[in-house]
C-alpha cells in the first residue's frame, strides 16, 4: 500500500510541476525538488528501493542528456583566443575557490565544488531567449568545456572519497587517464572513419527510421558506457556523459534525436531524480542553527567567483553581458547535488552540510534566474527607449 501512495504522489508531482513552474516562473526542476520535499514532509514519499533505483537511473540519464549538449568538434573549432580565455576563466574559478577555502575555513571538498559548471539550465535559457544572443552562445560553449572538466573532477573526487587518497586512488586515477586517452583516440578514429565513409552514419541511424534505430543505438551506447565504468570502477555518471557526447559529436544529421531523447528523459526519468533529491531534504533542517547561513554563503561564493572570473572576457563582452554570462554559469544544480550526494554517502560530509548544499543548489537557481530576467528586461527597456 505504501508503494502505491509513493507512485501516485510521484505521478501527481510529475504532471503538475510544469503548470506550477509556469505560474511561479521557476525552472521545473526546482519545482520538482520543492514538491518532493513537501511530499516527504507530508509522509507521502519514503526511500524505498525501487524509488532509489529509478532515481539513480534518472540521474545517469540526466548526465547522458548533459553530454548531448556538448559538441567536441564545436569546442575544438572555437577561436583560439576565446578558447584560451575560456580555459583561463575556468582555471580562475578553481584558483579563487582554493584561496577562499583556505582563508575562510571551508573544507577542502569546497575547492572542487565552488567551480562546478553545468549547461543543463543554460540550455533552458537558450530555449527562452533564442540562439542568437552572443553572451548566451559563449556561455554554452565555455560551459560545455567547464562541464567536461567538472565531471572529470567529479570522477576523480568520487574515487578519492570511495577508496581514500592512497594507492587505490592513484590506481583509479591512472585508469581514468588511460580511459580518457583511449576515448580521445577513439574520437579521432571515428572522425576519420566517418569522413571517409559518411554513409556509415545513415546506416547506423537512417534518416527514414521506422524502427527507432537512432534511439536504440543511443540507449545501447548509454548502457555500454555505464557497464564499462562499472567494470573499471570509475564514476558511472562520467560514462553516461561520454555516451551523450559521442551521439552529439558524430550523429548531427539526426537533428530530432536530442529532442526525442530529452523528451523521454525530462518527461519521466529526470523528474523522479529531482523528486527523490527533494524528498531527501528535511524541512525541519531549516531550523538547524547555521544551515541557512551556510547555504547563503555557498551561493554567494559561487556567484561571486564567476562574476569576478568573467572579467577575463572584458574585451569580448560588455559589462551587462559579462554579468549575464557569469549568472548563466551559477546554476550547476545537477553536479552540485551529485557531488554532495556522493560526499554524503561516503560520509565525507555530515547531514547538515548535505542539507546546506541541497538548499544552496535551489537558492543559486532562484537568484540567478531572477537576476537574469531583471537584467534582460532592463536591457530590453533601454533598447525601446533608444528606439
Amino acid at each position: 500500500m505504501h508503494e502505491i501512495v509513493i507512485i501516485v504522489t510521484i505521478s501527481l508531482i510529475i504532471f503538475s510541476s510544469p503548470f506550477i513552474a509556469k505560474i511561479t516562473k521557476l525552472p521545473t526542476s526546482v519545482v520538482e525538488i520543492v514538491l518532493g520535499t513537501l511530499g516527504a514532509a507530508a509522509g507521502l514519499l519514503e526511500r524505498v528501493p525501487i524509488f532509489e533505483l529509478v532515481s539513480e537511473f534518472g540521474f545517469l540519464y540526466l548526465m547522458f542528456l548533459a553530454g548531448l549538449e556538448v559538441d567536441i568538434k564545436e569546442i575544438l573549432s572555437l577561436d583560439r583566443a576565446i578558447l584560451k580565455r575560456g580555459l583561463l576563466y575556468i582555471s580562475s574559478l578553481y584558483l579563487f575557490s582554493f584561496l577562499i577555502a583556505k582563508n575562510i575555513g571551508f573544507d577542502d571538498i569546497y575547492i572542487a565544488i565552488f567551480p562546478l559548471i553545468s549547461v543543463g539550465l543554460i540550455a533552458a535559457l537558450k530555449k527562452e531567449y533564442g540562439k542568437k544572443i552572443s553572451w548566451l552562445n559563449l556561455a554554452m560553449v565555455i560551459g560545455s568545456l567547464g562541464e567536461v572538466i567538472s565531471i572529470a573532477i567529479l570522477t576523480i573526487l568520487s574515487a578519492g572519497l570511495e577508496f581514500g587518497f592512497g594507492a587505490a586512488f592513484y590506481k583509479t586515477l591512472f585508469i581514468l587517464l588511460l580511459f580518457l586517452a583511449l576515448t580521445a583516440l577513439a574520437f579521432k578514429i571515428l572522425h576519420v572513419l566517418f569522413w571517409w565513409y559518411p554513409e556509415l552514419k545513415t546506416i547506423l541511424m537512417p534518416k527514414i527510421d521506422n524502427e527507432e534505430q537512432d534511439i536504440r543505438l543511443s540507449i545501447a551506447l548509454f548502457f555500454l558506457f555505464i557497464s564499462l565504468m562499472l567494470y573499471l570502477h570509475l564514476e558511472v555518471a562520467f560514462g553516461a556523459f561520454i555516451a551523450g557526447v559521442i551521439i552529439a559529436s558524430f550523429f548531427e544529421h539526426k537533428r530530432s534525436l536530442p529532442h526525442k531523447l530529452s523528451s523521454f528523459g525530462f518527461g519521466f526519468l529526470v523528474p523522479i531524480f529531482f523528486i527523490y533529491i527533494g524528498s531527501s531534504f528535511k524541512l525541519s533542517a531549516l531550523a538547524t542553527e547555521g544551515l541557512i547561513a551556510a547555504a547563503c554563503a555557498i551561493t554567494a561564493v559561487m556567484l561571486g567567483i564567476r562574476i569576478v572570473g568573467a572579467l577575463i572576457f572584458m574585451r569580448v563582452l560588455g559589462l551587462r553581458e559579462r554579468l549575464l554570462f557569469a549568472l548563466a554559469h551559477s546554476m550547476p544544480l545537477t553536479l552540485l547535488i551529485a557531488i554532495s550526494t556522493i560526499a554524503y554517502h561516503t560520509r565525507f560530509i555530515g547531514e547538515n552540510a548535505y542539507m546546506a548544499f541541497i538548499l544552496a543548489s535551489i537558492l543559486e537557481v532562484l537568484f540567478a534566474m531572477i537576476l537574469i530576467r531583471l537584467v534582460m528586461r532592463l536591457f530590453a527597456a533601454k533598447e525601446k527607449t533608444l528606439l
